[in-house]
């Protein structure tokens, strides 16, 4: 027996894993629109967040981004939308794979309690995903953090998970693999966590427990105390 009446999931990096990422696409989208590289997958992933409060999609935000960089680096800004549009064409959101032991794990945790996504990101950026991997029977929730709501690490999106699955916060426990996102975000909303992954050992909130992966995830859970 667990402790807990229900489950909060992160869906990136704690379940599941592009199986091309932001290093891999950049390039292709500039040679699809026949430019040199015109600025770093590093400055592209360090702005795109700083753009949510402007668009109402990822793809729009990410236009926000590349113009600007374009910009700022001598180019005009109608060629960083065109790279956004590329990247956009490169990008295939079902080409998702489950990180090791995610499907099972869903597929038990699903068995024992009730379960909600929480992640940033809005609808046209993760329904795709969570259709590819065929989640979405298994959840009874779905909150698109920074999308209708503030992201996370702000309580709200938490809360909301919380509201829609009638379980108080310490009768519930989120799954998360960034420290500042999820395991500080949660405990914002008055909820424990446990992380994929080793968390800071010097951090603010330490987990409930912590996985190495999301198949550990149904023993860890079931490990907790009463």
């Amino acid at each position: 027996m667990t402790k807990y009446d229900a489950v909060l999931l992160d869906l990136d990096g704690t379940l599941c894993e592009y199986t091309r990422g932001t290093e891999q696409l950049l390039p292709a989208a500039f040679d699809a629109v026949g430019v040199e590289p015109i600025f770093s997958p590093e400055a592209y992933v360090e702005r795109v967040d700083s753009y949510a409060d402007r668009a109402d999609s990822m793809l729009e935000r990410r236009r926000l981004c590349f113009a600007d960089l374009a910009a700022e680096n001598g180019h005009d800004r109608q060629l960083g939308r065109e790279v956004a549009d590329a990247y956009a064409a490169e990008r295939d959101h079902s080409n998702v794979r489950f990180l090791d032991g995610g499907a099972q794990a869903i597929e038990r945790l699903a068995e024992r309690f009730p379960l909600a996504m929480v992640t940033n990101g809005g609808p046209d950026m993760q329904d795709p995903k969570l259709e590819s991997l065929g989640i979405e029977p298994y959840l009874d929730t779905v909150v698109y953090a920074g999308y209708d709501l503030p992201a996370k690490p702000d309580p709200e999106p938490f809360e909301r998970a919380l509201e829609a699955l009638d379980v108080p916060s310490d009768r519930a426990v989120y799954v998360g693999n960034n420290y500042e996102t999820d395991v500080l975000g949660a405990a914002a909303a008055d909820l424990p966590s446990v992380f994929v992954g080793e968390p800071p050992a010097d951090g603010p909130v330490e987990p409930v427990a912590s996985v190495n992966s999301p198949g550990e995830l149904p023993s860890a859970l079931s490990s907790l105390p009463r």
